[in-house]
């Protein structure tokens, strides 16, 4: 007698997603920042140019899925703590907010390979189709939802 493997189930992969994020928000904190403030200074950083305060919240929203007074909240706090700079109508991180986000990366990453360890490539793969398709097709919900 064979057992069949359990579908995956949406509460399977929001257990996976908080218990995932709980483990970032932890390190997170030691360093005096939330998780919206890392993915904004991110996106701030990793920039090619550049970007203006409405570019990053637009940004910011798509990944976030979050109101846009909350990114600009956040932007308040990051240019307040010194880890964005205004550099006449655009943003850009400081040489104080890459040294954040390089320091908990490096915090991150060993955390990230132990939770990462031995899950087979194929799966991995296979894995990253299937959460491709569920973000598509929620961004499209997303889309034709009103509030």
């Amino acid at each position: 007698m064979t057992t069949a493997t359990p579908a995956v189930s949406p509460r399977d992969l929001a257990l996976a997603h908080y218990a995932a994020r709980a483990v970032l928000e932890k390190i997170l904190a030691r360093h005096g920042i939330t998780f919206p403030q890392q993915i904004t200074l991110r996106a701030a950083a990793t920039a090619e140019a550049p970007r203006t305060p409405d570019a990053l919240v637009a940004e910011v929203r798509g990944y976030l899925k979050t109101a846009p007074d909350a990114v600009r909240a956040d932007l308040d706090v990051l240019l307040a703590a010194g880890l964005l700079v205004a550099e006449g109508p655009h943003l850009r991180a400081t040489e104080a907010g890459r040294a954040l986000l390089a320091a908990t990366a490096a915090e991150v990453a060993p955390v990230t390979a132990r939770v990462w360890a031995g899950i087979p490539a194929e799966d991995l793969a296979a894995t990253a189709r299937v959460l491709a398709q569920v973000r598509d097709r929620a961004d499209a919900e997303l889309a034709v939802q009103t509030d």
